[in-house]
């Protein structure tokens, strides 16, 4: 009775009995919700699941939106997608890109802060952070980043989560 297929019984026993059956009605509003903030549904419950919030805005990094190198723009697709999101869209600048230029590059972002400094300390990336999501709950936010550093600014932030650009903006 202790080994491995019991044990893995057990566990599906016990996390079916706490996991609730959610209503059809329910579930129907929650993959429309998912589909206007352009995530899958598997994606939208897990973070509506581990947060017990929805999400209301999106945090994406100038990485994420392929806006850095001598002469940055936003790729028409990206631009599409950030326009038809139903949430507010934050953008974070990354040296040598500033806020204001990433904002006149981008107009579809509802507001545009500098982003945390990779090499900068945990408190740092924390206030960074704090003044960019401004009076926003950290975990009713989304960052979508393109690098592995960036994934650590969610700790940092005490965001929802993080989402890879290319899951996000999938070719």
């Amino acid at each position: 009775m202790g080994g491995l297929g019991w044990r893995t019984h057990c566990w599906r026993q016990a996390r079916a009995r706490l996991l609730p059956t959610l209503p059809v009605e329910v579930v129907r509003l929650r993959v429309r919700r998912a589909a206007e903030l352009g995530l899958d549904y598997r994606t939208y419950a897990g973070i509506r699941a581990s947060t017990g919030h929805d999400l209301v805005a999106f945090l994406f990094s100038s990485n994420a939106l392929r806006m850095m190198g001598p002469s940055p723009r936003l790729p028409q697709g990206r631009k599409a997608k950030l326009a038809a999101l139903s949430a507010q869209t934050h953008g974070l600048a990354s040296r040598p890109l500033s806020p204001e230029e990433m904002a006149r590059l981008a107009p579809v972002l509802s507001a545009t802060h500098p982003a945390p400094d990779h090499l900068g300390t945990f408190a740092q990336a924390r206030a960074s952070l704090r003044a960019a999501l401004g009076p926003l709950a950290g975990d009713t936010v989304l960052l979508v980043g393109d690098h592995a550093l960036e994934a650590e600014w969610c700790a940092a932030g005490r965001l929802a989560g993080y989402l890879s650009a290319d899951r996000f903006f999938p070719a």
